[in-house]
């Protein structure tokens, strides 16, 4: 499996930083950071600001934001359109789904539906934590994952959302 992240507009460095920990740890190709996600080395940042960055992100990531292949692009929906055109499935994390897309929840039941649907090369979407995926990417997403929630909370944090989507997705 050939999985690449996409983080869209994740806000929280520390998020950043788990999920490239959890990117390591379960052998994605790379991370792809869009928006205004914080990144390693952002030379956008004053120096100061880069260097408190790096110490958040480094503070949850634990050496895997050094391991881990990384860049960033300015326009996701170009990046998108060419990771398709390559052979990508382009799947979206996402809850709570107003979509004609295909769904496929992530129950235990469905995991090799899941790995069935999806190509040997894949990019996961994840979008801003409250509001998720912009809805101006739902039409160059493919297929939506879903975790189902049983609890009174509407979502799972989204670093730990990807923990769980990627172990699935790799067949682990």
């Amino acid at each position: 499996m050939n999985l690449i992240l996409v983080l869209h507009n994740i806000r929280s460095a520390h998020n950043v930083g788990s999920i490239l920990r959890t990117a390591d740890g379960l052998g994605v190709s790379k991370v792809v950071f869009s928006g205004y996600t914080p990144r390693v080395d952002d030379m956008r940042e004053l120096p100061h600001l880069r260097e408190k960055l790096n110490k958040q992100i480094a503070k949850t990531a634990l050496g895997a934001e050094r391991y881990v292949e990384q860049y960033a692009v300015d326009d996701i929906e170009l990046e998108l359109s060419r990771l398709r055109d390559k052979g990508y499935t382009i799947a979206g994390l996402e809850n709570n789904l107003e979509t004609r897309k295909p769904v496929l929840q992530m129950k235990i039941e469905n995991f090799s539906q899941i790995r069935s649907a999806l190509k040997s090369n894949v990019v996961l979407v994840l979008g801003e934590e409250v509001d998720g995926i912009k809805k101006t990417l739902y039409d160059i997403i493919d297929v939506f994952l879903e975790i189902p929630m049983v609890g009174r909370k509407e979502s799972f944090n989204v670093s730990i959302a990807t923990s769980i989507a990627c172990y699935v997705i790799c067949g682990l």
